[in-house]
Parts: C-alpha cells; structure tokens; sequence
C-alpha cells in the first residue's frame, strides 16, 4: 500500500526524467483515445451530409462551455493540491477536492436545465441556422443531460493527474472514450445524428462512474467527502488563480468556436464543415503534446511546493525538449498528409479544397506550439495563474478571435484558413516576452535556496566541530 509520505519521495526524488514519463504515458493514452472519439465522432456523423458534419462544429461550442468550466475547477484545484501535499497539508487538500467536485456538479445542472428550456434557440446562439441548427439540437440535447457528469469527470481527472494517479485517469477516460467508439455507428444507424449525442452522453456517464470509484477507492488518492465540501472565499480564490489559465483557454476555446461558427458559415456550410474536421484533426494532434504535459504538471508542482526549485527547471527543459521534437515531426507528417487524410471525412471537393489549406497553415505554426503550451503549463503548475491566463488568452482570445473577424475582410475565406497560424505567431512572441521573467524568477529562488542550505550546512559543521573539541 503506497503511504503519503512514500508518494511526497516518489515525486521529489525520483529522476525527473523517468517520473515524467510514467505520468505522461497514462495521460497520452488517455488524450489520445478521448481525441480518436472525437475524430470517429466527427467521421460517423460526416457521413451523413456536410450539414451534419457542420452541426459538430456548433455543438462542440457547447462542450467548450462545459470543459472550461470543468477544467477551471478541475486543473485549479488539481495544482494547488499537488502544492499543498508537497507542503504536506492532506487536510486542506482534501476541502479543496470536495469543493470542486460539489461546485461542478451543481453548475453542470445549471447548464444542463438552461439549455434544455429551448435547445433550437440555444444552438442558434451558437452560430447554427438552417438545417444546420436541426442537427446541432438534436445533438445538443444530450450534452446538456450529461453536462452534470462531464463537469465532475474534468474535475476528478485533474485532481487524480495532479496527485500523480495518472493511470486512474488513464482508465476512467478510456473506458468512455472507446465505449463511445463502439456506440456511434450503432445509434448513429437508427437514429441520425442524435444517435452520437446519445452515445456521448452515456459514455460520459460511464466515464463519471468509474473515475468516481477510483477516487473513492485508490489509496493515497484525497477524496471527495461530503463533509468536507467547506466552500469558502479563500479556497474558491485559490482554485480560480491556479484556474483562470485554463478558463481563459478553455473559455476563449468557446468563444472563438462561435465566432468561428458565424464567420465561416458567411462564405457557406462547407466552409463551416472543413474548419469543423480540420479543427478535430488539429485536436488529435495536439492532444498528445497535452498528456505529455500533464505529466509534467504533478512533477512541477510537488517539487515547487518542496521548494525543489532545481528540479523544475530540470522538468521543463526536458519536456520543452521532447515537445519541439514531438510537434516538428508531427507538423511534416499531417502537411504531407492533408489531402488523402481530410479525404476520409468528406468527398466534397468544396470543402477539402478549405480543408486542407486551413491543416496546412497550421501544421507550419505546430512547433511554435511547444513553447507556447509548456510555458503556460509551467507557471499554472507553480501558481503564477496571472501569467499563465495571459498566454492562454493569447492564442484563443486576444489574437486568433480578431483574426477570425479582421483577416477575410481582406483575405476572404483564405482569412479564416490562416487566421490560427497568425495567432500562433503573435501567442508564441507574447510567450518567449513572459517566459524571460519567469526563468529570472525561479533562477533567483534557487540561488537562494542553495545559499541557505550551504550556510546551514556551514552551521552543522560548525556545531560538530565544537562538540569534538569539548
């Protein structure tokens, strides 16, 4: 039985190397099996019509809605639990599971109730029209009914990762990702394309099940009590700074799909439903980069709560590393693969021509991705929520939303093709501008420390030395 204080020496003592590899795996596996959904999801029902195919674009604003929420409370809570057991503090990390899981849970069902008062008007919101809106409420339906358990599930995912239970995730996730594989063609045959919202919904539903077992179950895991639900100013202040990075990505993530929604569909549906695919297609590859950098999130922030400032630094140029190397190959390989991939999706020759130019120009801005993610990964990890929000805003928000609107004023469809790459530059210089100071900040707490523990060590050796004398 692994104890607390067996997993505190695991987290700090442990190459940092090897340990971000065995958190990372579980973490990619999961990624990728919940973006095969996605892609499988978007395949079966692409199938149907293009209308169809742009309804998922619609509809995934609603779910960019419930993951930035999710994901607020679950990575907000999730680091600064990992830095409270590395100070040793289970208690207050145990009030601050409980508080994030009961808060999305009762913010799921609000979202849930809302929507389902009149789903057509809803979707319309989200930039669906015609038969487009159609699909998309139909689909909707049973995302706001599971919105409640998708909530719960992005906090209790987070909170097993950032506790360095990655395999518990790995497996919570997984088993509603390959459910839902399964599920799709068979609900899609007999019902259209609620037949993928039903199977979303109860694989979410699975998902929520399992994960809530193993956290109820696994030892060493904190976990969810009712008595512990102590909501409170300070807790909820804690879990929003360390949150709002992921608000912002997640939020923007939202915000941006409806723009994109209504700017795309000006120039027609297959501009909505190219942009739709390719941004599923991007999904996959990047989610990846994502689970590689949630292993890296319990190592940076177990070790800056230890005050171990050395072995984060160790952490992130390893996996900065690894990422440029990773998102490099995988940009060469999807460029050279556009056509024949976006092929899969849709025949129509109208919406693979905007395809794969829009897969093209973001595959250039890939390797930009990896400074970009790591160093919003690295100061979410160690509290600097601030920064860390003002990186995520960058890409989602502050430069990809105005290139949706500026960019096809002058560049017509093209605009909204290029539109992510520009972003990607602009985010990527805001980045390495933030990053700068933050690498001086850690550099002068590690001096620090290492002129505290040599003056303490100096001390020791005083006091032995007299004690000889004597």
């Amino acid at each position: 039985m692994q104890t607390t204080q067996n997993h505190f020496e695991q987290m700090t003592g442990t190459p940092v190397s090897r340990l971000i590899a065995r958190l990372a795996i579980p973490s990619v596996v999961s990624m990728l099996v919940s973006s095969i959904y996605n892609l499988a999801d978007t395949y079966f029902v692409s199938q149907i019509d293009r209308e169809a195919a742009a309804a998922i674009g619609v509809v995934f604003s609603l779910m960019a809605v419930i993951q930035a929420l999710g994901f607020t409370l679950g990575m907000g809570s999730g680091n600064y639990v990992s830095r409270l057991l590395g100070m040793k503090e289970e208690q207050k990390a145990a009030t601050v599971v409980s508080v994030a899981f009961f808060t999305a849970l009762l913010l799921g069902v609000v979202i849930g109730a809302c929507g389902l008062i009149n789903p057509v008007g809803f979707v319309a919101l989200l930039g669906a029209g015609g038969a487009v809106r159609t699909y998309a409420a139909q689909y909707a339906v049973f995302i706001l009914i599971a919105a409640p358990f998708m909530m719960c599930s992005f906090v209790m995912n987070n909170q097993l990762r950032a506790q360095g239970f990655a395999t518990c995730s790995m497996v919570g996730l997984t088993a509603g990702g390959v459910l839902n594989m399964v599920l799709d063609p068979i609900l899609i045959h007999f019902m259209g394309i609620g037949g993928a919202g039903l199977a979303t919904m109860i694989s979410q539903i699975i998902s929520f099940v399992i994960l809530l077992v193993l956290t109820m179950r696994t030892s060493g895991v904190i976990r969810v009590r009712r008595r512990c639900f102590q909501p409170s100013w300070p807790v909820y202040k804690e879990i929003f700074h360390a949150g709002l990075p992921s608000f912002c990505r997640q939020g923007l993530v939202s915000v941006s799909s409806v723009v994109l929604n209504f700017a795309a569909g000006s120039f027609g549906t297959a501009a909505l439903a190219a942009m739709t695919i390719v941004n599923r297609v991007t999904m996959f590859i990047y989610s990846a980069l994502i689970g590689f950098a949630q292993g890296f999130q319990p190592v940076c922030g177990f070790n800056w709560g230890a005050k171990r400032y050395d072995r984060v630094m160790q952490a992130y140029r390893f996996c900065l590393k690894v990422a440029l190397i990773m998102l490099s190959a995988l940009g060469v390989l999807f460029f050279l693969l556009a056509s024949p991939l976006l092929s899969l999706f849709q025949k129509d020759e109208a919406v693979l021509a905007i395809g794969i130019a829009a897969l093209r120009f973001q595959c250039v801005g890939m390797p930009l991705q990896a400074v970009i993610m790591m160093g919003q990964f690295l100061t979410q990890s160690i509290g600097y929520g601030g920064r860390a929000a003002v990186i995520a805003m960058g890409r989602q928000g502050l430069f990809l939303i105005p290139g949706y609107l500026i960019l096809p004023l002058f560049m017509q469809v093209t605009g909204i093709e290029a539109a992510q790459l520009v972003s990607d530059v602009f985010t990527f210089i805001l980045t390495l501008f933030i990053m700068r100071g933050v690498m001086k900040n850690i550099k002068e707490l590690s001096a620090l420390q290492s002129a505290d523990e040599s003056k303490e060590m100096c001390e020791c050796s005083s006091f032995v030395h007299k004690q000889g004398i004597q």
